[in-house]
């Protein structure tokens, strides 16, 4: 089960570093609007937002029944995407540290057994409620990284259409 989680995050982060691999630095820093990521925003963000999800899995196999999650207004998710903070990033740091989420995904999920992913522990955040270990993998990993990877094409796509007016 847990190779199935780590060839999907590798696929979906694969296609993502391929894509920005092909753009230039203006489009991957170009924002469609005040309250949309830039590309390099999104990227930012996922390279953030795995290993906080990763963490949170070691802690509820540490500790059973804990507490966890966190809200949007989280101080790491949103100090990753400062605009300052990503302005301070290079575009092949940031292909490398996209590189290193894939690690960091697979060292913390390719050991758990059947037993620990169906774990039940409650979220901070209530719309979640009770879950499974999985569902931090299905939802905040999985599900999460393919969102991204939907914004960008989304980006891409408001791109293409603002220069062709």
């Amino acid at each position: 089960m847990t190779q199935m989680y780590i060839t999907s995050v590798n696929e979906s982060i694969d296609r993502m570093i391929e894509t920005v691999n092909g753009l230039s630095e203006e489009t991957i820093r170009w924002q469609p609007s005040e309250d949309e990521w830039t590309i390099m925003q999104i990227a930012a963000h996922i390279i953030e937002a795995l290993p906080y999800w990763v963490g949170e899995i070691e802690q509820l196999v540490e500790t059973p029944g804990k507490g966890w999650g966190r809200n949007h207004l989280h101080e790491g998710r949103l100090e990753a995407v400062k605009p300052e903070t990503v302005d301070a990033i290079s575009v092949n740091e940031l292909l490398k540290e996209l590189e290193q989420v894939k690690q960091t995904v697979q060292a913390g999920i390719e050991n758990l057994t059947e037993e620990q992913l169906s774990a039940e522990a409650a979220s901070v955040n209530p719309n979640f409620g009770t879950q499974p270990l999985s569902f931090i993998i299905d939802h905040l990993i999985i599900q999460h990284v393919n969102k991204h990877e939907g914004q960008i094409q989304r980006n891409l796509t408001k791109l293409s259409n603002q220069s062709a007016k």
